[in-house]
């Protein structure tokens, strides 16, 4: 007759030494054990300097054929089995994959389809620019200027701004683009005074954050934001490449610096399929 076996704790008056289990069971238990570590490697996020889990690995790839072009928006993406046998991973952990990539925005799943790169939008949910914004999601921003100058006449902006009335103001007007197509129009406001020669700076092509940053040590602090949805007026569609009274995001900005001083005010329209308003709200507790 085989003893029982047990993986250890003592019974009142037994040895303290734990039995061997049989071999039969020690094969099973074995086999157990690496199909539970297979699993916890796939499916769940490792400790740090431990193997990158494989889901995650499908996801860089696909991302880094997104950022170098090789997939562009509406190009289709490999099917969950496709992914699965070319990385040699279960049907569960290459559909775990492509979800994640779904609530990123990074891919758009259709029913009966397939899987396709999804259009590229912004999650507005940090004081960023709209070059640090686009980078983030792999695209170079480019902007075309419409004003460029300083102006007098608009001394409701003035007044944002702690200016005078007569004090000149900065006026850059300018449609941000990315992958050939139109995200935003922007027109930011600045005194004048505070930021020479802003006007020669290559701002088609060039962060206006970065800018005030690094040429004017000008740290930037917060944001006050009003933010409403309007119909595109008939300027706005066609700078924006939308049909006329499409629905856009209107934000309005004044942001300052560290020191609490007003530095810009920025009127942008955003087109409301390439923007996501990310918020995240607390409640008080009394």
């Amino acid at each position: 007759m085989v003893a029982p076996w047990r993986f250890g704790g003592n019974v009142a008056g037994e040895s303290s030494q734990i039995s061997s289990p049989p071999h039969s069971c020690a094969i099973a238990f074995t086999g157990c054990c690496k199909l539970i570590r297979g699993l916890l490697e796939n499916e769940v996020p490792q400790k740090k300097g431990s193997q990158v889990p494989a889901y995650q690995k499908i996801q860089v790839s696909i991302r880094k054929r997104i950022e170098l072009g090789h997939l562009k928006a509406g190009d289709a993406v490999e099917s969950e089995r496709e992914l699965a046998k070319i990385h040699q991973v279960s049907l569960m952990t290459a559909r775990h994959a492509l979800a994640s990539l779904e609530r990123e925005g990074m891919v758009e799943r259709r029913r009966g389809i397939g899987t396709f790169v999804g259009s590229p939008k912004i999650h507005i949910n940090k004081l960023m620019s709209s070059t640090e914004q686009l980078a983030g999601r792999g695209l170079v921003a480019g902007s075309k200027i419409l004003v460029a100058r300083v102006v007098y006449d608009e001394p409701e902006l003035s007044a944002r701004l702690l200016l005078a009335p007569e004090d000149g103001m900065i006026k850059l007007e300018r449609v941000r683009h990315a992958a050939e197509e139109p995200f935003s129009l922007e027109t930011c406001y600045l005194a004048a005074a505070d930021f020479p020669d802003l006007l020669l700076v290559p701002l088609a092509r060039e962060s206006l954050f970065k800018t005030l940053e690094r040429k004017y040590d000008v740290t930037l602090g917060h944001a006050d934001e009003e933010i409403d949805a309007v119909a595109a007026d008939a300027r706005t569609a066609e700078l924006l490449s939308i049909p006329r009274r499409s629905p856009v995001l209107r934000i309005r900005q004044l942001i300052y610096s560290t020191k609490g001083k007003p530095l810009m005010y920025v009127l942008g329209f955003y087109r409301s399929d390439r923007h996501n308003l990310v918020i995240r709200r607390f409640r008080e507790n009394v």
